[in-house]
């Protein structure tokens, strides 16, 4: 939602924030590994009981990813390297984090709650693989209730809520549950509507034709050409009634032959007739 709606408001509030840490040095990578590092101490932090810990240490985990790009973009280093290794860090940021809640589950409340953080990480998974498929074939899929900045304030809301009372903590995860899936299935409709239609299949490209191959085709050509002459005229002989002979190019060796054998036929003729 944020992404679709406000993306470019957070990115003009960002890009100084962006400017102002290329000059100290720091870069997009080391923002990812930061990150990385700050989800699995906020997992020990969660699964450890201290979830007010949890969402002090929150903050640290998902600035990160929101000021990473607009640092590889101040730097000029933005690449297809870089993204792809912010989306894979995202996720196994993710796992980190639900991980941690599972662990709590496990210690305080009833074992097959577990269940219950790993069906969130599934959808969430679903999720970012919905858009990833959607723009591979040439759609769009963003947008939604619980893009990943919307997951971050809702953890931190289910971590408020189970540090103010534990019982509290487990509906939380619940209604997240419910949110996730509600974007799963909304993103799953908008691209089903959205590929109504035929299968635009890309033109395919002319293959490269090697010199043995460009004469074979133009010998082909030359032959369809005489061919088609010839069924042309035979066509218009039966149309019309008319036999006559298609007079031979004298540049061919038939035309050659015949013409040779005209003048020695003519210069006989010539010498019988003066004999006589």
């Amino acid at each position: 939602m944020f992404d679709g709606r406000w993306r470019h408001a957070v990115d003009r509030t960002t890009k100084p924030v962006g400017q102002a840490l290329v000059r100290t040095g720091v870069t997009a990578d080391v923002l990812t590994i930061f990150g990385l590092v700050m989800s699995v101490v906020t997992a020990v932090a969660v699964g450890s009981g201290h979830l007010v810990y949890g969402i002090i240490l929150l903050f640290p985990t998902g600035l990160p990813d929101l000021f990473d790009g607009p640092v590889a973009k101040a730097a000029g280093t933005a690449s297809i390297r870089g993204a792809f290794f912010d989306s894979v860090a995202d996720r196994v940021s993710d796992a980190f984090l639900f991980g941690g809640v599972s662990w709590y589950l496990a210690a305080h409340h009833d074992g097959q709650l577990v269940l219950l953080p790993f069906a969130i990480l599934a959808l969430t998974a679903l999720i970012s693989y919905q858009r990833a498929k959607a723009e591979l074939l040439g759609l769009s899929a963003k947008g939604g209730l619980m893009e990943r900045a919307e997951r971050f304030i809702m953890l931190g809301f289910c971590f408020i809520a189970g540090a103010v009372s534990a019982g509290a903590f487990v509906p939380a995860l619940w209604v997240f549950f419910g949110l996730i899936m509600a974007t799963a299935i909304g993103r799953f409709v908008r691209v089903w509507q959205e590929a109504e239609g035929p299968v635009r299949v890309p033109a395919a490209r002319p293959a490269r034709v090697g010199p043995a191959r460009s004469d074979a085709r133009r010998r082909a050509a030359r032959v369809d050409s005489r061919w088609r002459t010839w069924r042309e005229t035979r066509a218009q002989r039966g149309a019309t009634g008319v036999h006559f002979v298609q007079p031979q190019r004298a540049d061919q060796p038939l035309g050659r032959w015949r013409s040779r054998r005209q003048s020695v036929l003519a210069s006989r003729s010539g010498r019988i007739w003066r004999a006589r």
